[in-house]
């Protein structure tokens, strides 16, 4: 087995997890999923978070 018989099987290998990903990706069991997910910057919390100042103690220098 030479290099090129590795490279053959690589190339294969990532066609085959590629073309998986695409089935996975349009399967219409997900899509509610992945709806959801893409909505999740718009969602709005439910209590707004509020900043504290921190202020930088300064310590006495001898």
């Amino acid at each position: 087995m030479d290099i090129n018989d590795l490279r053959s099987i690589a190339t294969v290998g990532s066609f085959v997890v590629f073309v998986s990903i695409l089935i996975w990706t349009w399967n219409k069991r997900n899509s509610r999923d992945f709806k959801e997910a893409a909505n999740l910057p718009f969602v709005e919390d439910a209590k707004p978070v509020r900043h504290k100042k921190i202020i930088a103690k300064k310590g006495k220098r001898k």
